[in-house]
């Protein structure tokens, strides 16, 4: 079976490729939707706390697994533990 036929489309780009018609001004870049903005810095507070919430989380769940939490181990250390870690997480999105 043969193919069709192309047709002929007149027109094409109106500009010579890689110039900008005169007096039109450059695009300007639009900021990204997650509000993340090229060469923002974060706060030197921003890693630290996410460290500390990572590492505290992660210790309190070590701690309470060897029993070496106040009133035996319990439940309530696990999830305080993954409580932690997440607000570690979350602090994480933050950091540019």
């Amino acid at each position: 079976m043969a193919s069709p036929q192309k047709r002929k489309v007149q027109g094409g780009r109106v500009t010579a490729k890689g110039t900008q018609p005169k007096g039109e001004a450059a695009p300007v870049a639009q900021p990204y939707s997650s509000g993340y903005v090229p060469g923002k810095v974060s706060p030197t507070w921003v890693p630290v706390l996410m460290f500390g919430l990572l590492i505290l989380g992660a210790l309190m769940i070590i701690f309470n697994y060897m029993g070496w939490v106040p009133g035996g181990t319990s439940n309530w250390y696990l999830l305080g533990g993954l409580g932690l870690i997440l607000a570690g997480i979350v602090t994480a999105t933050q950091f540019h």
